[in-house]
């Protein structure tokens, strides 16, 4: 399930490109099979170990162009182990409502872009995520959950307080609002209560098979209930530097 739009964030085959806080890898595996350098970043070993499993699979089964590269690096959002410039394209998706020092990871990750280079920022929007801290504390309330919640405006602004240019915007995964709201208030971890398990069998048949009816639903209704909020934004160039 992709959250962002690479034909809008620029990718080409070729572009080396950082996925902060890759998790399970689902940006960075779409990235890789585009044909782009990918490099996975995560503070967590173990979810890193699975990705880079993941980009072995992926290259023995063909499903990489040739001259694509994928690898994975641990470390600190807000100490990035990168020169400056070094990444064409960056996603940090649900990332920055878990860290702290979230102006400082954004100044990192403005540092690590190429002059002209783009990134996309996701985060939970204001209101799907507003329901859920409403219904439930145990959602945001635990060691390594989320600190706060983003409106639009403050998202961007602190974006733009790194240097980097607003391009624009768009929401994501709607469906998915409503199944946070049934299990903040049954219980976030009550995985067995019968609307969470029927939402989610719902969820799993949506995104294996793609039915156009759920497409369809899902585009109407991003712009009032999408559960992501997704920001384009590029680093202005130096000089003549391409900024595409």
């Amino acid at each position: 399930m992709l959250t962002v739009d690479f034909d809008r964030l620029g990718l080409r085959p070729g572009e080396r490109v950082l996925d902060l806080g890759c998790g399970a890898g689902r940006h960075a595996s779409e990235m890789y099979r585009r044909g782009a350098d990918v490099v996975a970043f995560d503070q967590d070993a173990d979810e890193l170990a699975r990705v880079r499993d993941l980009f072995v699979a992926m290259a023995q089964a063909g499903e990489v162009p040739d001259g694509a590269e994928a690898d994975v690096k641990e470390g600190d959002a807000l100490a990035l182990p990168f020169a400056d410039g070094e990444f064409d394209r960056i996603v940090a998706a649900e990332v920055l409502e878990h860290v702290p020092a979230d102006i400082l990871a954004l100044s990192e990750l403005a540092r690590v872009l190429r002059p002209g280079g783009t990134i996309a920022l996701t985060v939970p929007r204001w209101f799907p995520e507003l329901v859920c801290w409403k219904l439930s504390r145990e959602y945001h309330d635990t060691p390594g959950g989320h600190i706060r919640i983003y409106s639009d405006a403050e998202l961007v602004g602190k974006a733009e307080g790194a240097g980097l240019v607003y391009d624009g915007r768009h929401y994501a995964h709607a469906l998915h609002s409503p199944y946070w709201w049934i299990k903040c208030a049954v219980g976030v971890g009550n995985d067995d209560h019968p609307l969470v398990k029927a939402y989610h069998r719902l969820l799993v048949w949506d995104i294996v098979k793609q039915p156009r009816t759920t497409r369809w639903a899902e585009r109407a209704l991003n712009p009032v209930l999408g559960k992501s909020l997704v920001a384009y934004l590029h680093k202005p160039p130096r000089g003549d530097d391409d900024a595409s």
